[in-house]
């Protein structure tokens, strides 16, 4: 008898939308693990931190009770953390303290905790999905847009078994940064623009990207048709420093977990997809032909109930919430800079950082007129504050994965 396959979806969220991903794509999911050749039994494994917005625990648990009929959902709660911390620690000898540093909350802090739920239970692939996408493709066609729904459960099944794939990674669409629309004059200039993408960028942000949408597509990044339509599928090669992968669409073949390293931030910051990425050398990572639409201002909710727009607009520095949530990204992407560049490039590091004070020194009194805010002056001081911490942070980052080492020959299969 053929082995059914386990496949987990995690979601490690602070905003209650996980549940109306759920919601409105669980019959899909289902209809996706149909298609396939095998059995497969879907497991959704839900990580939520009430602290993070500030959300009921309760608004978590809005799940529709035909959901699980036919998917097993996990929630992980504080409690059950708080548990596995004394389990690890008294059954399996692994030091308290470090289960601690390493299971709990946090953008890669939590995303190790689902994996570690994940192999407990014994899921043999494990995809994450953030709480802002869609398996939808926007894509444009004779200047109108196009939508195709996107099999991101099955395309991964598929690419895991033919390519024999570590890792698997798909594409992203939509609004993939949180940053807002910005029409350039003499008091913000594109040069201006130019450099303080620079000064964040990072293996997903660059100026040419940004440049292009702006200039083109209202911030917009469009799918492309062939790849929407499930061909094209790639292996990522490593530039000599990473294999790099997004944090969602992202999926782990569990059955070599040898082949897969724990995720890594700074404290408070972002880069756990990015510090992922520099440990997957002797990995193999296939980029598979899916999309996700990435809601990264969630203004277009209703893609979920099947409801796609005529065309997306500019997300305009003015809205509200916009520059919240503009600031938070730059936040989470000026905290981690300084470890990315002491692990990419440490003889020209304290160069770089100086270059990095000197642009945002003059960009940050822009950016807060703009905004009609001084709030961007906290970019300087973050900066200043990560670059004086950045060997703790290096030691945190070789420390959580000697913890994961460990702790892969531990984990216990019984659910208990």
């Amino acid at each position: 008898m053929e082995k059914e396959i386990n496949f987990g979806i995690g979601f490690v969220t602070g905003r209650s939308n996980v549940c109306n991903i759920i919601n409105n794509y669980y019959e899909d999911m289902l209809e996706q693990v149909s298609r396939y050749g095998k059995k497969v039994k879907i497991t959704i494994f839900v990580l939520f931190d009430s602290a993070y917005q500030q959300t009921p625990r309760e608004e978590f648990y809005n799940i529709k009770t035909p959901v699980y009929k036919d998917i097993k959902v996990k929630y992980i709660t504080p409690e059950d953390i708080g548990e596995q911390v004394k389990k690890l620690a008294a059954r399996h000898g692994m030091n308290q303290e470090d289960m601690e540093f390493f299971l709990g909350h946090g953008h890669a802090k939590g995303r190790n905790t689902v994996m570690y739920y994940a192999i407990k239970y014994k899921m043999d692939y494990l995809l994450f999905w953030d709480d802002d996408e869609y398996p939808v493709a926007t894509l444009k066609d004779n200047g109108k847009n196009v939508w195709l729904k996107q099999d991101n459960i099955l395309r991964h099944l598929e690419f895991m078994e033919k390519e024999m794939a570590n890792v698997t990674i798909g594409y992203h669409c939509g609004y993939i940064s949180p940053i807002p629309y910005i029409d350039f004059n003499e008091k913000f200039t594109e040069n201006d623009m130019k450099e303080f993408i620079e000064v964040i960028s990072n293996d997903i942000i660059s100026w040419e990207s940004i440049r292009e949408k702006m200039k083109n597509n209202n911030g917009v990044t469009y799918g492309n048709m062939d790849i929407a339509r499930g061909n094209g599928a790639r292996e990522i090669t490593s530039d000599g420093i990473g294999k790099w992968v997004a944090g969602s669409t992202l999926c782990l073949n569990l059955s070599n977990r040898d082949k897969i390293p724990a995720f890594y931030n700074p404290p408070l910051a972002r880069g756990e997809d990015t510090f992922f990425s520099t440990l997957l050398g002797n990995s193999k990572i296939v980029r598979i032909p899916v999309y996700h639409f990435h809601d990264g201002f969630l203004k277009y909710t209703e893609i979920m109930e099947g409801i796609y727009p005529k065309s997306l607009r500019k997300i305009n520095v003015k809205e509200e919430k916009i520059k919240t949530r503009f600031l938070k990204a730059t936040l989470g992407w000026i905290k981690y800079k300084p470890l990315l560049l002491y692990i990419t490039d440490r003889e020209t590091y304290k160069a770089k950082i100086q270059d990095m004070v000197k642009k945002l020194q003059e960009i940050v009194p822009k950016l807060n007129d703009i905004f009609e805010d001084d709030c961007f002056t906290i970019l300087l001081e973050e900066l200043e504050k990560y670059d004086k911490n950045v060997e703790q942070h290096y030691k945190d980052y070789i420390r959580t994965n000697e913890i994961w080492n460990k702790l892969k020959t531990k984990i216990n299969y019984e659910i208990n």
